[in-house]
């Protein structure tokens, strides 16, 4: 920010009334500009989602920037986040004890309404890091409030969701306030470069693109006497659709983010096939352990999406891309051969601290970043990909966005929550 912004000294919470606020005003709608001097005054920040993911993003978030502060803290179980809590503060922590954890008792909240308790704390700044089932309903909870957001890839599991994320994310727009969304490749300036570099035509027109998500299994948790269904899914929440997404949402969509990323579009349909060969323990819930998926664009290109979590396989986590003059890849590093060979020696960033740092510098700027509707739609087509997998039909991204289907429980509380059966392509409908 200037000097001349700094003089103004303006509170953080002053509503700044420019013609475009008028204007949205007389829409009905009033935009939210919070005005923070450079670096002077804290932003307050709180986490709903307390596991691993959500501790990371508060270190993350702290790191990036002078005079940022975590205040509340929301979690569905209590040992989460007095497990998070206690990492932050952990002196034995690489680099101490995390500064700035200002969180009091009072603002420590538990259950399936402890976002709303935290949303009504002052807090500016809101990281969504819950499993994704509940994404849509804190974001449009968080935007309502008034709040930034860092929210966490994939924003839903389901077509009902997206919608309903999507428009939050008008909503988010309209108030001006600042949403990034954990596709932390999109603040890599690795990636950035590599990215220009293809759309300003450096291997020619954009032919073909392949996207890798080829790893190991992940963390699971055996059920424990006394949870009910609920707990003991939303414990073991990566292996349960409705939360979850299966694997080609919750983690395949950072690669297929970056083709949509570089086509600037999203595909128009997708056919797919998988299963599960591996991972057939009931521990694993009804997910998937394997997806393939033919993704076309409407301008014809394909983009082949693969990705599986089997232990002691081969393992691949790139994207390429062929071009009429050239490739590109990220395999290894980040280069493409195309008109010129061209391979990233710039600056090397973390680029989980980086879209922090990105955020927090839009927020003190007043020009906020907004993501909003690019997770969306890389989150509906790693979802258009899934259901065609599922149902062994080809899948169309009309189809997807007028679709009814919502996995979500019609209640969020503790007790008997039956397991969708597993999906069996050829008689799965949807």
């Amino acid at each position: 920010m200037s000097q001349d912004s700094n003089s103004r000294n303006q509170n953080r919470r002053e509503f700044i009334m420019t013609g475009a606020v008028a204007a949205s005003a007389l829409a009905g709608f009033s935009i939210v500009k919070n005005a923070w001097g450079q670096n002077a005054d804290p932003i307050k920040i709180g986490l709903i989602g307390c596991g691993g993911r959500g501790t990371g993003a508060v270190d993350n978030c702290i790191s990036a920037a002078p005079n940022v502060q975590l205040v509340a803290m929301a979690d569905l179980f209590q040992d989460h986040l007095d497990s998070s809590l206690a990492k932050l503060k952990d002196p034995k922590r690489e680099g101490g004890p995390l500064p700035n954890i200002k969180v009091t008792k009072e603002k420590c909240f538990v259950g399936f309404d402890a976002y709303q308790k935290l949303l009504a704390t002052d807090v500016d700044l809101v990281i969504l890091a819950t499993p994704p089932g509940f994404r849509p309903l804190h974001f449009e909870a968080t935007v309502k409030a008034g709040k930034h957001v860092f929210c966490e890839k994939p924003v839903a599991t389901d077509p009902a969701g997206i919608r309903r994320f999507m428009e939050a994310g008008k909503l988010s727009k309209q108030k001006g306030l600042a949403v990034v969304t954990g596709t932390q490749r999109r603040h890599d300036p690795a990636y950035q470069e590599w990215i220009k570099r293809i759309q300003d035509g450096e291997i020619g027109a954009i032919e073909s693109a392949r996207a890798f998500w080829n790893g190991g299994e992940l963390w699971k948790y055996p059920r424990q006497p006394g949870w009910s269904d609920m707990e003991y899914q939303c414990r073991n929440w990566y292996y349960f659709c409705w939360i979850c997404g299966d694997h080609i949402v919750e983690q395949h969509v950072h690669n297929i983010d970056v083709i949509n990323w570089a086509m600037n579009a999203h595909p128009v349909k997708a056919l797919g096939t998988g299963g599960r060969i591996v991972r057939t323990d009931p521990l694993f819930g009804n997910i998937y352990d394997h997806f393939v998926v033919d993704f076309e664009y409407a301008n014809g290109v394909h983009m082949m999406s693969s990705c599986r979590q089997w232990d002691n396989a081969d393992r691949l986590i790139a994207e390429f891309i062929s071009g009429s003059e050239g490739r590109a890849d990220t395999n290894g590093s980040i280069k493409l051969r195309g008109k010129a060979a061209w391979r990233y020696q710039g600056k090397q960033v973390n680029p989980y601290v980086q879209e922090h740092v990105n955020l927090i510098a839009s927020i003190r700027k007043g020009a906020p970043i907004n993501e909003a509707q690019n997770v969306a739609e890389s989150t509906m087509t790693a979802i258009m990909g899934r259901e065609s997998t599922y149902t062994g039909k080809e899948v169309t991204w009309d189809q997807m966005m007028a679709s009814t289907l919502d996995l979500q429980p019609k209640t969020y509380a503790f007790g008997p929550l039956p397991v969708r059966p597993l999906p069996i392509p050829g008689k799965t409908t949807r």
